[in-house]
């Protein structure tokens, strides 16, 4: 159940380096002082391939977080079984997907159902959770 955990803290790291790598040369090319950018908002000027990448890394930071308490959850309760481990490699996969739809695909209506298809793996894991209680 930990190695998914560690995957996708791998893959959100990945970002982070991605997200740096086209965003640092971005605000060379728009000629924005890094000390000028401390404010939401202030790199709205930035492309939109490269702001993309930005908002995915802020969004592994928001439902993953569910995913990482509810995989603790699954470990500590003893509930990790193989189901529960596949499921935890679904939202993973699922999450590495949704990252390179929002980066290089770009088309949101597809975003969203992979989006959705990992909110319906959560939701699934945690149902199994409380009817294991």
């Amino acid at each position: 159940m930990l190695i998914p955990v560690l995957a996708l803290i791998t893959w959100t790291l990945i970002v982070w380096a991605w997200m740096y790598a086209t965003r640092i040369p971005a605000m060379q090319a728009a000629n924005i002082d890094g000390n000028d950018a401390q404010h939401p908002g202030s790199l709205n000027s930035l492309p939109s391939n490269v702001r993309a990448i930005a908002d995915n890394y802020n969004h592994l930071h928001e439902q993953p977080t569910v995913f990482y308490a509810l995989a603790f959850y699954t470990q500590l309760a003893g509930n990790a079984d193989g189901l529960a481990v596949n499921m935890a490699w679904a939202y993973v996969v699922l999450r590495v997907a949704h990252s390179i739809v929002q980066n290089v695909i770009h088309t949101v209506i597809l975003r969203f159902g992979v989006f959705a298809l990992s909110s319906l793996v959560l939701i699934a894991m945690t149902v199994r959770n409380l009817m294991a209680l």
